[in-house]
């Protein structure tokens, strides 16, 4: 029965009319089937359900959505053989999906899920309400206008589907539709089959590909920012005592909680060990390698490294400069200890008597001191690279804790331009892709189910006799979550009854004063819901020490100014306000997160939906010799996550201890006391 939901395999574009009733949807398909000169597939469910109605005087039953769906897919396959391009459906899958969760209870059938989720389109029209209500025999639900086109774009968002929306007249409608085909088709002519079947197995739509084009083409990716974050001004500074009481309510939710601690770790060690590198290629020593070298029985890998090097040489002492390389090369090169290509979280760190950790050793044991849950141990994620999964999988091997793993999805890479904006082929056709960086990471975050999700750098680790304040402080900004993720529930509770404009201007100035988000305008009770339902994040900021990165800044956008994550890059430096704005940050992003990804119904979020999409990054790089311009998606915890609810609490310097060279190591949080 699948191969009957199944689509046929085609190079014809497709087009999905996509909304609830009386939307036009029908209207527009015959206008695009006549300008394009090619067919387009009716609604089946129409031709049956007034077959019913004529015959039985009954109207659509759960039972009918199989037939109808089976009806639907012979008529597309029938009708993508005749198709000039590209065929234009009036309907799919998706949406009998929808229809059957918003009229029977949230039932779907099996098989009408999984082939909902499988069949694929290049875009989805959908339809706003803004066309009169028009009543027939089937039609009903006029007064759920609203709440219908919700689970529309909903489901197009859950599914990661590719859409425009489509309001305004049928002429609007129709501009609108046609200018986003014509672009689709002038992609798809431009690119060779070699190139567009790279896309498909990459899962990258051509929508999405003519996304990232435009990013480069807009080429202006800087946030605007309103002010600078202080202890004065969004970041929360707390006394001890009070302190204490987030830590005590954190600790009585905890046993109730599925908790989760999210580590990036899919960095590779190499620019730790730059400066190494370079003495190997110039073989001089500068005052970084003769610290190195000082003080190199500090460093946790001294002896495993002296101990390969005497493998070869029965005895062997740093003498001169020729014995320091060799030194050098044992523990970069890939035929011996291969640190250089090994991932950062496998390096070891630390040293305690004749015992040796690693990053990814650590954040275990930190793990089991703050986010143990309702299980009796610790779950923990890294995010790592393909080439070293297997490679933490044997490291780890005799945890005790709960580990799991994912990688980045090929789904995220971005596409390659040259100066003129135009995609890069390689040799063989096909498309040049890169890595979207860690924004891309929002994918695995999504993917995870946890009550409340700790998120920390792999390289971001002490010693475990140095870690009292980093436990203690990770509890307070979860025991700070927690309390405002109350507040807010209750909010939205009380908001599911209609309230009078004084309740919701009380709510409103709790928003403002508890949840730093700020408007000059009174708001509407939807509007008050919106900004309460989303997902929360608490932040530990450090002041700033000077280290380079992102810090905490007021931003505005849709007349509300709420607080953000920002790196100096997506600042306009040349705006001499903005400039001055950086200079005067008093504090730093340290990537201490807690967060809460579900809603008030205990309901995962979409986190896809709560990311700035124009926060992007664009670097410039070289390929065969020949410069490109490379996309990064919004920044993890920068624009993937601009559009949660966000709050900033100061926490110690001692919490951030990052490696990015390897003499780092030699601070003191990385030494044994």
């Amino acid at each position: 029965m699948e191969e009957k939901l199944r689509q046929s395999k085609t190079d014809v574009l497709k087009i999905v009319l996509f909304g609830p009733e009386s939307t036009g949807k029908t209207t527009l398909s015959g206008q695009l089937s006549r300008y394009y000169n090619t067919v387009w597939a009716p609604e089946y469910a129409r031709e049956y359900l007034q077959n019913k109605w004529n015959n039985e005087r009954k109207t659509c039953e759960n039972s009918d959505l199989l037939p109808i769906a089976y009806g639907q897919m012979a008529l597309e396959n029938k009708l993508v053989t005749k198709a000039n391009k590209l065929l234009i459906c009036d309907t799919d899958l998706l949406e009998t999906k929808v229809y059957s969760q918003e009229f029977y209870g949230g039932f779907v059938d099996p098989l009408l899920d999984k082939m909902s989720k499988e069949n694929t389109y290049d875009l989805y029209l959908l339809t706003y309400i803004d066309i009169p209500w028009k009543a027939d025999d089937l039609r009903d639900r006029s007064d759920a206008r609203e709440t219908m086109f919700k689970a529309f774009e909903q489901a197009l968002i859950e599914n990661n589907r590719p859409y425009i929306l489509l309001k305004g007249d049928q002429k609007t409608r129709l501009k609108t539709a046609t200018k986003a085909i014509n672009n689709l088709l002038k992609l798809k002519t431009m690119h060779s089959e070699i190139a567009l079947k790279n896309l498909t197995n990459k899962g990258i739509s051509l929508t999405k590909l003519q996304q990232q084009i435009k990013c480069f083409e807009n080429n202006d990716f800087h946030i605007h920012i309103t002010d600078v974050a202080t202890p004065t001004n969004g970041i929360l500074q707390y006394s001890e005592s009070e302190q204490d009481t987030f830590i005590r309510h954190y600790q009585q939710k905890q046993s109730n909680l599925d908790i989760l601690k999210f580590v990036p770790a899919s960095g590779a060690a190499t620019r730790m060990f730059s400066e190494l590198y370079q003495f190997v290629a110039s073989e001089e020593e500068t005052p970084y390698v003769k610290t190195f070298f000082e003080q190199l029985e500090s460093f946790a890998f001294c002896a495993e490294v002296i101990h390969q090097l005497r493998l070869k040489h029965s005895t062997f002492d740093i003498t001169d400069t020729e014995s320091k390389l060799e030194f050098v090369n044992v523990m970069l090169h890939q035929n011996y200890l291969n640190f250089g290509k090994l991932p950062k979280g496998l390096i070891p760190f630390h040293s305690i008597k004749n015992d040796v950790f690693t990053p990814a050793q650590e954040h275990l044991a930190e793990s089991d001191l703050y986010a143990k849950g309702e299980e009796a141990h610790a779950n923990i994620h890294f995010t790592v690279s393909e080439d070293h999964v297997d490679l933490f999988k044997k490291h780890l091997t005799c945890a005790s804790q709960n580990i799991t793993y994912s990688t980045q999805k090929s789904s995220t890479d971005t596409v390659a331009v040259d100066k003129d904006n135009n995609p890069i082929l390689q040799s063989d056709g096909s498309l040049l892709f890169r890595p979207g960086g860690h924004g891309a990471l929002i994918e695995n975050l999504n993917d995870l189910k946890a009550d409340l999700i700790f998120v920390k750098n792999i390289d971001n680790v002490c010693t475990q006799a140095q870690n009292k304040t980093t436990v203690r402080f990770k509890q307070v900004l979860a025991g700070k979550l927690l309390k405002v993720q109350e507040q807010i529930f209750t909010f939205l509770l009380e908001l599911e009854n209609d309230l009078s404009i004084d309740r919701l201007a009380e709510i409103q100035k709790t928003i403002t004063q508890e949840l730093q988000i700020k408007t000059s305008k009174p708001l509407g009770q939807q509007e008050i819901i919106t900004i309460l339902n989303r997902p929360i994040r608490v932040c530990g900021m450090v002041k700033n020490l000077g280290e380079p990165g992102g810090g905490p800044f007021w931003v505005s956008a849709n007349e509300l100014t709420q607080l953000q994550i920002i790196e100096k890059s997506q600042i306009k430096l040349t705006d001499n306000s903005q400039a001055l704005l950086l200079d005067t940050a008093t504090h730093f992003n340290p990537v201490d997160l807690v967060c809460a990804t579900k809603n008030y119904r205990g309901e995962q979020f979409n986190l896809t939906r709560f990311v700035d999409d124009k926060a992007v990054f664009i670097s410039e790089k070289t390929y065969e010799g020949s410069p490109l311009k490379a996309l990064e998606l919004p920044g993890l915890w920068n624009g993937a996550m601009a559009n949660w609810t966000t709050l900033f609490v100061e926490v110690p310097i001692a919490t951030f201890n990052p490696v990015k060279t390897v003499n780092d190591l030699l601070k003191s949080a990385h030494q044994s006391k």
